[in-house]
């Protein structure tokens, strides 16, 4: 059992277990450890084999039956390789997010289900192999079964998996808690933990609003957010969104929002050109802010990428203006790093791509690499001081997770952060996006790709109906869906957003692997447009 232990917490997969010395067991105790190990561990038994009287000598080999097999190896195909039930209770059990269930359901016999992994593929129930190029929705950083983090999380698990961090303290929050405060941009000194984007966002407007009322400025209370942004699911999150698709049917839960133009060069808000613009596309909030600050508690974006929106990437200079204006008329500005965090853009937050320095920030997705649900909100001491006082003045900041400050994923984070932080690592994701740009180039020329964006290692490939006009094909046709199934066909996993084909791989992934996932994107598009 320790051997199968040690095995799997090393990523290596146990096929069957082979027993020698038998059938000739010397006691009862022993002849019953095939079936108790199989039972234990779950490890099929493919092979007893007899102690052999041999004479090399003599070309004696008394005790084996040459016609007869000793390994089973027809046991390995009932074992842990059957996925039927598995299978099935995703077709009777389970509504997946973000998926019209008729549609899932009807577009293949079996779904795909993914059963294991290691670097930048994932293996499928049918043992069919696949790079993953969404980095298993934008979190994965050093691929799967990375040996690090799972002694990581194997370490911790030996010591305590979770205990409440309601009125208690553990080891792994408290020292990520630090490294987070060293790592992020200048002043952010504390740390709020809960488990999604979604919930980091959550506590960043609610915190944002308790710290105006709290500090005397109770009419600061309303927020301004952006045109095609996303925040989460959450209903203060999806206040903040500007994704009609996802939020539109719940406007009358929300909380009343101003959204303002974003940028997006391919199709500008203001029919311009950038640099000439001058970065126009902020002139409107720049004039409504400073008619309104009195009544606004804070500014949230996507500091230099908008993701869910398409992979949008704001010029050069976007951000550095946003935050000039947030400070000129005393806003809170909220950076959602969810999906830019960890390095992605190439460097380890993309607020440092322009030196940014938010008053409160969000992070979740890579923070763990890939491993465990865990999300932050860092906020200025400041904003923390607000909230002290005695009891019964109650400033406290009433919210909580049960979730909050879990051990384990505590403990995988901060192993992650050091991965990131070894020598060479960012490195070596600029390098990678350099590769990405060269390969790209050649996308852009292809019939119905209208647009090519990237920062980093993330890039959105809009595809359109006329590229002369930048018209869209119509929301039935499912170009963006129908190019990622024939590039799965072609062993690569990637997701659209709308008829955006997005491509997000582990940030250590080889250059052979990248270059698969970008050539077999190029056939696939290629193939469904034509």
């Amino acid at each position: 059992l320790l051997s199968i232990e040690a095995c799997r917490t090393r990523g290596v997969e146990v096929a069957g277990l082979i027993f020698n010395r038998y059938p000739n067991a010397p006691d009862d105790a022993e002849a019953s450890n095939p079936e108790q190990l199989r039972r234990l561990s779950g490890v099929p038994v493919i092979g007893l084999l007899p102690e052999l009287d041999v004479d090399v000598a003599a070309g004696r080999w008394d005790g084996l039956d040459r016609g007869k097999d000793i390994l089973d190896l027809g046991a390995l195909e009932t074992g842990p390789l059957d996925f039927s039930a598995a299978i099935e209770a995703d077709r009777d059990c389970v509504w997946h997010p973000f998926s019209q269930m008729r549609e899932y359901l009807g577009e293949q016999p079996n779904p795909l289900m993914i059963v294991g992994g290691r670097g930048s593929r994932l293996r499928d129930s049918e043992g069919r192999k696949y790079i993953d190029g969404v980095s298993s929705l934008w979190v994965n950083i050093h691929g799967h079964r990375n040996r690090r983090l799972d002694g990581a999380i194997t370490k911790q698990l030996g010591k305590v998996a979770h205990s409440t961090l309601l009125g208690l303290a553990n080891e792994p929050s408290s020292l990520l808690a630090r490294r987070l405060v060293e790592i992020t941009p200048p002043d952010l000194s504390r740390v709020f933990y809960s488990d999604s984007g979604s919930t980091a966002v959550e506590i960043a407007l609610k915190v944002a609003f308790q710290f105006q009322k709290q500090t005397g400025r109770s009419l600061k209370k309303e927020f301004v957010s952006f045109a095609n942004a996303y925040h989460g699911d959450t209903i203060g999150a999806v206040s903040v969104g500007g994704q009609d698709l996802f939020h539109s049917i719940f406007k009358p839960l929300l909380f009343e929002t101003h959204s303002m133009p974003a940028a997006y060069c391919f199709r500008c808000p203001i029919e311009s050109e950038y640099p000439g613009c001058e970065l126009a596309c902020l002139d409107e909030l720049e004039a409504f802010v400073g008619a309104n600050h009195e009544r606004l508690a804070g500014l949230i974006f996507e500091p230099k990428v908008q993701g869910a929106a398409g992979i949008i990437v704001q010029p050069p200079g976007y951000m550095t203006r946003v935050g000039e204006i947030c400070r000129r008329h005393d806003l809170l500005l909220i950076a959602d790093e969810v999906a830019t965090g960890f390095g992605r853009t190439g460097e380890l937050f993309a607020c440092g791509l322009e030196g940014l320095n938010p008053d409160i920030m969000t992070l979740a997705k890579g923070i763990t690499g890939g491993y465990m649900p865990l999300a932050a909100t860092l906020f200025r001491e400041e904003i923390y001081e607000a909230f002290l006082g005695a009891y019964e003045e109650y400033k406290t900041f009433f919210h909580g997770h049960t979730y909050t400050g879990n051990p384990l994923a505590c403990a995988v984070a901060l192993e992650n952060i050091d991965l990131i932080g070894e020598d060479l690592f960012l490195d070596g994701v600029r390098d990678n996006a350099r590769r990405l740009t060269a390969m790209l180039g050649p996308l852009a020329k292809l019939s119905g790709v209208g647009d090519v964006r990237q920062c980093g290692l993330m890039a959105g490939i809009e595809l359109v109906a006329d590229t002369a006009t930048a018209r869209p094909f119509p929301p039935g046709r499912r170009v963006g869906r129908a190019v990622t199934l024939k590039a799965r066909e072609k062993g690569v996993i990637i997701r659209p957003l709308g008829d955006t084909v997005v491509l997000m791989p582990p940030l250590n992934i080889s250059g052979n692997d990248l270059d698969e996932l970008v050539g077999a994107t190029a056939e696939a598009i290629s193939e469904t447009l034509e």
